[in-house]
Formats: structure tokens, sequence, C-alpha cells
């Protein structure tokens, strides 16, 4: 299972950047998926997930400014922020949480980067 990440880039406070990332491999089924990020320092923290219910959790520092959303079809989850802060500097991984012949198991992306500043 491979989760390719793109957007990210930078970005002044108070604008807007959208991430997606894309589920490829042997896949049975997909339970959720997210994003996560670290700040340079800091721990892995989750941003946003999405459930294949529909259902999604985010950290309420970014509620009401980030959105996420998924496409079963695509296996793609897309994540718009907006809004955006200098705290939001950080790495962003891509989380999938899903089964395959070796059973279910969480998988990451490699990373994107984005940077918010004047």
């Amino acid at each position: 299972v491979h989760l390719v990440e793109s957007g990210g880039g930078l970005v002044q406070p108070g604008g807007s950047l959208r991430l997606s990332c894309e589920a490829s491999g042997s896949i049975f089924s997909i339970y959720s998926m997210g994003w996560y990020r670290q700040a340079p320092g800091k721990q892995r923290e989750l941003v946003a997930t999405i459930t294949s219910d529909g259902n999604t959790n985010s950290a309420d520092s970014v509620k009401g400014r980030f959105a996420i959303s998924r496409d079963d079809a695509k296996r793609t989850v897309v994540f718009e922020m907006g809004s955006l802060k200098p705290e939001d500097t950080a790495v962003y991984y891509c989380h999938a949480d899903v089964s395959n012949y070796s059973g279910r198991r969480v998988f990451w992306g490699q990373g994107t980067q984005v940077t918010v500043s004047s």
C-alpha cells in the first residue's frame, strides 16, 4: 500500500492550501484516512481524520478552518486548509487505516511541508 501526497508549500498567514492523498496498492477496505502533522521539536499530532462512514474527527486548533473529505472510488482524501496561521507550519503526513492480504494495518505517506509565513 502506498500513500501519495500532493499539495503543500509556502503560504502567507490567512491564506489557504489544499492537500490530497491517494492510496494505491492491494487494499480490501479503507477504515479511515486522515492527516497528522509534526512541527520542529514537537511530537506528531492528529489534525483530522474521516472514517468510511463519513464521520470526522479534528483537532480543536483547526476546527472551523480546515475541512476533510474523501472519495472512496478514487481512494483519496482531500484536506482544505483555510485561515492558515504560522503555528500551522509543519510536515503533514497522510494516514490510512486499511485492510489487505496482510490484515489490518496503518500506513503513512512520506510527508509534505506546509509553511505559513509572511
